[in-house]
């Protein structure tokens, strides 16, 4: 894996934590790891990534937050160099509940980081990436939802509809920058066995809707992080653009 650098935004706990474990146990030597809160769960997973091999540093930032942002990359160009391959995952659903009493502020920070965050993340790579601008080429994988397919209604439409968009903007960018060295894709995970439900405050989802679920149980984080080191590979030399569902058919 020499020369690659994998920047995973959201590193510290569930599907990004396993993309970055994942990676490591791949031979993905540099590793850059970003996280907003929680230091220990982050320090941890990279930890765990090191006794892999994988030279990790651990970057702190809100990826709502332009400024945060740019640090994060000026942080890694520093001290890996410029990245070569994304995985851009930070993302929150915000408080489930019904649309007509979703709290404005709560509804504006999903987008702000779902949506705008995830877009300036993947600039910031591309412009680093770019062979027109002299990079190396490369590989973005974004973190979409089956929500966009669903709709996830009464519970929360607008984290939906933040991952609709992001469907869309895989779409795009992968045939904009098709012949720029550069592929673009998404996982679309279904219902993973991750704390997002209890954050979301609807406490039991997972268990309310396995059954619904035709493979009948709940996906792994490792299940998503290995579509997602799929994606990043040269196996899929010939995929850009592409959403993959990884949901147990749901």
């Amino acid at each position: 894996m020499t020369g690659k650098v994998l920047m995973v935004t959201g590193g510290s706990r569930g599907i990004g934590a396993a993309c970055v474990l994942k990676a490591a146990q791949a031979g993905y030597g540099r590793i850059a790891l970003n996280y907003t809160r929680d230091a220990a769960a982050a320090e941890a997973t990279a930890t765990a990534a090191r006794a892999h091999g994988a030279e990790v540093v651990v970057i702190k930032g809100d990826m709502a937050v332009a400024a945060d942002i740019d640090h994060l990359f000026a942080e890694t160009d520093a001290r890996l160099g410029p990245v070569t391959h994304l995985v851009n995952n930070a993302g929150i659903t915000g408080r489930s509940g019904a649309f007509a009493e979703a709290d404005a502020g709560e509804m504006a920070r999903v987008i702000d980081l779902n949506v705008t965050g995830a877009l300036l993340v993947a600039q910031a790579a591309v412009r680093r990436m770019s062979v027109a601008r002299g990079g190396k080429g490369g590989a973005i994988v974004n973190t979409s939802s089956m929500a966009a397919t669903l709709g996830s209604p009464g519970e929360y439409v607008w984290y939906a509809a933040s991952k609709g968009a992001i469907d869309s903007f895989t779409i795009g960018l992968g045939r904009e920058l098709a012949r720029d060295g550069i592929r673009v894709n998404a996982v679309a995970p279904g219902l993973i066995a991750t704390d997002i439900h209890d954050s979301s405050g609807a406490v039991g989802r997972l268990e309310r809707l396995v059954p619904t679920t035709p493979m009948g149980r709940a996906g792994t984080a490792g299940e998503v992080a290995d579509a997602v080191l799929y994606l990043l590979s040269d196996a899929a030399s010939y995929t850009t653009g592409a959403i993959l569902k990884v949901s147990g058919g749901r």
